[in-house]
């Protein structure tokens, strides 16, 4: 397919799912490469037809393969046909697509058929809600579940959005606390009766039936003011309400700026063009370091910040395999392109890296052949290991100076431990 098909499509600028598809084979629908959901429709299958800017005089195939990576390409040019089915917000968009991938298992949005790296929404025996890797789910222990979602943190965005609406319980150890802290701002349900009847409609909505919801509840609302319940048919009032307009603000900036699997080397369409006068990035920054003594005992580490706190949970060690030699950035490189192929963890909006110009370099190089868009900044330092400049974007590095600087510092010193731990395992072996 190209761009002069696309330009014939009568392609809707509202929220849905879309559908890259082959052929015409007898079974209905065809057979679907792709599925995606989308902000606007219009604009981001248009996104799969744009050229690199910066290659003006390439061919399609060329320029895109150059900012878009060539599984994307292969895709593009595969498919004959595009379809979509619009949807009433994003949320419903990113809950239709999960269910959609899950029916169809296109060969292009997950890299096996399983699934096993994405992340499902279950529903306990005693009625809680939990996020579960495909691969540690075990469906006999859950009353339900749905899914794969390819992108953790729109995921956790959605959920809270949910959340807002119909109060749960999380299924998480140590929670007691933070449940006592979510009844005062009212994000639990009173009694077990709300949970119960939270819980059908949370399971009615990832099973794409709203209208069904909002029958119920309109019925509901009904009894309680005809029993003179004013105060609980306001509370249904407003469930209604925020029903009828989901206020999804932050998952549609997250759908601006977050990427997800497309086999490995994420969705084209959430790479539009950067609107850095307002610096619109996700609140997850990456930060990389390496280090070894002459090249000895070589390790890389990556840590997280998000929301401009530390998330050892989500920190990550590399045993350097492919430099035999005090080469840091050659290590930067192995360590970003094995990061990357794990779209299963969430994807960064800024990328930090210890070093200059090079290490800037060597980590866009590594996300252009991946095909992903992601902001990188560097810290350089002086004699004594401290900073003293980051480079890169002004914009970014002034606006997330703070974040910058505590993840590049939280990155050393884990390198630094990491380092210790394997060079002592090793002199003892």
């Amino acid at each position: 397919m190209d761009i002069r098909t696309f330009k014939k499509m009568k392609i809707p600028d509202k929220s849905g799912v879309y559908f890259f598809k082959k052929g015409k084979p007898a079974r209905a629908g065809g057979d679907i490469l792709y599925i995606g959901k989308a902000t606007s429709l219009k604009d981001r299958v248009k996104s799969y037809f744009r050229k690199d800017p910066k290659r003006k005089q390439a061919s399609y195939g060329a320029g895109l393969i150059e900012s878009r990576g060539p599984l994307i390409v292969k895709m593009v040019q595969d498919a004959d046909k595009i379809d979509w089915q619009e949807t009433d917000s994003v949320l419903e968009a990113l809950i239709l697509e999960a269910a959609l991938i899950k029916k169809y298992q296109p060969k292009y949005n997950t890299k096996e058929k399983s699934d096993k790296s994405f992340n499902y929404v279950c529903i306990t025996k005693d009625k809680r809600i939990a996020i579960v890797r495909g691969k540690t789910l075990d469906k006999e222990k859950f009353d339900s579940f749905f899914g794969p979602f390819p992108n953790g943190n729109q995921l956790q965005e959605a959920l809270k959005i949910i959340r807002k609406i119909f109060p749960y319980y999380d299924d998480k150890k140590g929670t007691k606390g933070k449940d006592e802290f979510y009844k005062q701002i009212k994000l639990v349900p009173e009694n077990l009766i709300e949970n119960k009847n939270n819980i059908k409609n949370i399971k009615l909505l990832f099973e794409g039936k709203k209208k069904r919801i909002l029958s119920n509840l309109k019925k509901e609302m009904k009894v309680c003011a005809n029993k003179k319940e004013f105060e609980k048919a306001g509370e249904i009032k407003k469930q209604i309400f925020a029903l009828q307009h989901i206020n999804d603000v932050a998952l549609i900036k997250q759908d601006s700026t977050f990427l997800h699997g497309l086999a490995g080397v994420g969705d084209p369409g959430n790479r539009g063009p950067e609107k850095k006068k307002n610096l619109v990035l996700s609140s997850r920054i990456e930060a990389y370091d390496v280090a070894h003594m002459s090249g000895k005992n070589m390790v890389g580490v990556m840590v997280v910040v998000e929301d401009g706190e530390i998330e050892k949970s989500e920190y990550r060690k590399f045993k350097i395999k492919t430099q035999t030699k005090a080469n840091d950035i050659g290590a930067l490189k192995e360590m970003l392109e094995r990061r990357l192929v794990h779209t299963e963890w969430s994807f960064p909006g800024l990328i930090v890296v210890d070093g200059g110009i090079a290490q800037i370099n060597i980590a866009k190089a590594v996300l252009i052949k991946m095909g992903l868009k992601i902001e990188v900044i560097s810290v350089l330092k002086d004699e004594r290991h401290k900073a003293k400049a980051i480079l890169g974007d002004k914009k970014i590095s002034l606006k997330y100076k703070k974040e910058i600087l505590l993840a590049n510092s939280e990155a050393h010193r884990f390198a630094i431990n990491y380092h210790k731990n394997i060079r002592n395992k090793n002199f003892l072996i």
